[in-house]
Order: C-alpha cells, then sequence, then structure tokens
C-alpha cells in the first residue's frame, strides 16, 4: 500500500507519541485516524495530488484538535513541513510558528533542522537519523551521511537541506533522484530532476540536459509521440 512506509522526521515521534502499550485497550480513534490521516498526506502529496493531500492534512488537524494537545498540532505541522522540503519546497513552515511556544523540544530543533539555519540548534534532540549529518564536520561528510539515511523520505529531506544550505554535492542531486524515481514520488522526482537539469545545463553538458529532459517530459505525461 502507498501509504505506508512514509512517516518520518516529526511523523515517526507523533506515532510513537501516540501510540500505546500493546497490553493496553485499543488506541481511542482519534489517535488511529491521525496516523492514518498523516500517513495518507505524505503519499498524496509526494505523488503530486495536492488536493487529496490537503484535505488529508485538515482532517488529521481536526482529529488532534479534539484532544486539545498543542505539542502532537505542533508536531503534525512539523511533519508536514518536512514533507515539503522533499521536493524542495522551503516555503515557511508558518502553521507551526503559533505553536512553537508548546512543541516538544525534540520538535524544536527538528523545526531548526528543516530551515537548513543550524546556528543554536540543539543536536542532540534531533531524530537519530539526522544526528550524523548535523553533526558532520564538512560538506563531503555531511553529502555522506545524507545518502546513508536509510528511510527514503528522510533522504530527500536531509538531501533538500543541504540543497538550502548550498552543500548538496552531484552524488546527493543522483541520490534524490533515483530515490523518488524509485519511490514514484512524482513531485520531488519532477523538482530534483530539474535541479540537476540546471546543473548539467550550467557545466555545459548538453547530452545530460537533453537525457534529463527526456525524463522530466515522461514523468509530465509528455513522453509519447503522435507517428
Amino acid at each position: 500500500m502507498k501509504t505506508r512506509h512514509t512517516l518520518h522526521g516529526a511523523g515517526v515521534l507523533l506515532v510513537a507519541l501516540l501510540a500505546g502499550c500493546s497490553s493496553a485497550p485499543p488506541p481511542p480513534d482519534w489517535k488511529m485516524n491521525t496516523v492514518s490521516l498523516l500517513e495518507h498526506y505524505q503519499a498524496r502529496w509526494l505523488e503530486g495530488d495536492s488536493r487529496a493531500a490537503e484535505l488529508a492534512l485538515e482532517k488529521s488537524r481536526a482529529e488532534l484538535s479534539l484532544t486539545g494537545r498543542l505539542d502532537l498540532l505542533a508536531r503534525l505541522e512539523l511533519a508536514a513541513c518536512g514533507t515539503r522540503v522533499a521536493a524542495l519546497d522551503f516555503s515557511p513552515c508558518t502553521p507551526f510558528v503559533p505553536l512553537a511556544p508548546d512543541a516538544a523540544p525534540a520538535d524544536q530543533a527538528y523545526a531548526r533542522f528543516i530551515t537548513g539555519d543550524w546556528q543554536g540548534m540543539d543536536t542532540k534532540a534531533l531524530p537519530p537519523r539526522y544526528a550524523g549529518l548535523a553533526a558532520s564536520k564538512d560538506e563531503a561528510a555531511a553529502n555522506r551521511a545524507a545518502q546513508d539515511i536509510e528511510d527514503p523520505l528522510g533522504r530527500l529531506i536531509a538531501a533538500g537541506v543541504l540543497v538550502k544550505q548550498g552543500r548538496a554535492n552531484p552524488a546527493t542531486l543522483a541520490m534524490a533522484v533515483d530515490t523518488a524515481s524509485e519511490r514514484g514520488w512524482k513531485r520531488p522526482l519532477l523538482t530534483w530532476l530539474e535541479v540537476s537539469r540546471q546543473r548539467a545545463q550550467a557545466a555545459g553538458d548538453a547530452p545530460a540536459v537533453a537525457q534529463i529532459q527526456r525524463r522530466i517530459d515522461l514523468v509530465q505525461g509528455q513522453g509519447r509521440r503522435t507517428p
């Protein structure tokens, strides 16, 4: 099922916080619904279906509003914003701002991480998958750390942060393209292909530009030619 294996970062933290003891009674509906809707949001957004994604996100917000838990709502908003970074969407995480004072330390650290502004960030509070990247001493180590992240969405977000910082190398770009392609995530795939095309164009590599453009055309549904 496509909605599985997409949660990461703040999303994983949200699931952990919502999870109950296995010996306890079944969790209330709002917990199950919130996790399912967040997964649905991430999958639909990555596939390029903005309308379905936003509808799922609104429903997940409504589920959490039943609890009055501002910290959980903050975590949900960060999960959504982090997902967008996977496609190099660096628009401000506006819904998180009024919730920041109620956010847990781990979420405050993650909020700093996805902005790419790490000065003063509590790196020890970050999800473990990003610890190596945040602790990297040089650009090469940072790129290797991003490429070594096992979770596909986590890799794309880490790569996106490196792009924002101006530190992503060609291997990281190739990794991001391959990751999005393997998962069938149209939105980030088109974005990363375009970044790769622009770099190839700047380098004067005409064959690479043409090959990347053919891939972009195919993803956009322009690959078939009428005889």
